[in-house]
């Protein structure tokens, strides 16, 4: 009895101690964890990959490769929003350490799907009265990133407009008042239109059925151009409201270069490509260590002008020179 409890002994001991011996060695053929960085964007691929670029040109620019030190798991809602979140709960799942989004939607449904995973925001236009932050100085949360909510933007848009279009004295507007963007923006256009002289005539659209029936509206109102908000059912219904606004023969401004790239006549906003470009160093200070709670939300630096000379031409509009001088982008 004794020799096999001696036998035992000896069998634990040198079992012990070849997990032991054996303990380094595994741990040193264990290939370093590579960080996982999620990217979710309402859009599709085709119309935003441009965004999606300069994040990776961001990230490339900072040292990080793809496949070697950091993996990118990309995720489109291809404009319907309803999918959302299902693919925010996946990116989720995937134990992604930090998840960059490319607008207010999809960072809303990050938000309901993980109060824990860090998230960097971009693109989103108000993210304090969106409840996505505390405030810019202080996120609080596991959101930080970059707001392209300027409000003296407004005021330039609308002297734009009247730069183009000679002698405008009534302008709609379309506004989504369902849109926690929405009120604030429609306050800062009418406020910039008493500055101008220009007359307002708001019209607003809550759905994607309503957005006809508001510029059927612009008509009868007798209105000579248009501005379109912020919003994302706007830019959701991108074509329907740039063929709208043809159809009606309504000189528009957009906030964002996408509208243009729809065939839009004029966009002025912040510079997408560089607020996504800045988003990678924020996913580089997290991946560092740093709490999305202690990183202020960035407001954008860099702003473009974009024109379309051949929507311009079935208008009957000619760019002054002045606007030209300008343009960071003139699509032929």
């Amino acid at each position: 009895m004794h020799s096999h409890w001696k036998r035992a002994c000896e069998v634990l001991i040198a079992l012990t101690l070849g997990v032991l011996a054996a303990g380094p060695a595994a741990e040193a053929q264990a290939p370093p964890k590579v960080p996982r960085t999620g990217f979710l964007d309402a859009g599709t691929p085709s119309g935003r990959q441009y965004l999606l670029e300069a994040l990776r040109q961001g990230l490339r620019d900072l040292g990080y490769v793809e496949g070697k030190n950091i993996a990118l798991e990309v995720r489109w809602a291809e404009d319907k929003s309803e999918r959302l979140p299902d693919l925010a709960a996946e990116l989720v799942r995937l134990r992604c350490d930090v998840i960059v989004t490319g607008t207010t939607q999809a960072t809303l449904a990050l938000q309901r799907a993980t109060r824990t995973t860090p998230i960097v925001m971009t693109l989103v236009s108000d993210p304090v009265g969106s409840g996505l932050v505390a405030s810019l100085a202080r996120p609080g949360g596991n959101i930080t990133g970059l707001s392209t909510m300027v409000p003296e933007l407004t005021g330039k848009r609308l002297q734009l407009l009247t730069e183009v279009v000679p002698r405008l004295a009534r302008v709609a507007v379309l506004w989504n008042p369902a849109d926690p963007i929405g009120p604030p923006l429609l306050r800062e256009t009418e406020a910039a239109a008493r500055l101008l002289g220009v007359q307002l005539q708001p019209r607003e659209a809550r759905s994607a059925a309503e957005i006809e029936g508001a510029f059927a509206a612009m008509s009868r109102d007798r209105v000579r151009a248009v501005i379109v908000l912020a919003g994302y059912l706007f830019l959701d219904q991108r074509t329907r409201v740039v063929a709208l606004a043809a159809k009606r023969r309504l000189p528009a401004m957009y906030l964002t270069r996408d509208f243009v790239d729809a065939g839009g006549l004029m966009a002025y906003g912040p510079n997408y490509p560089d607020v996504l470009r800045r988003a990678a160093t924020y996913v580089d200070k997290i991946l560092k260590g740093a709490k999305p709670a202690d990183l202020p939300v960035e407001q954008p630096t860099k702003f473009e002008l974009v024109l379309n000379q051949k929507t311009a031409k079935a208008l009957g509009i000619t760019f002054p020179p002045s606007v030209l001088l300008r343009a960071d982008q003139v699509i032929q």
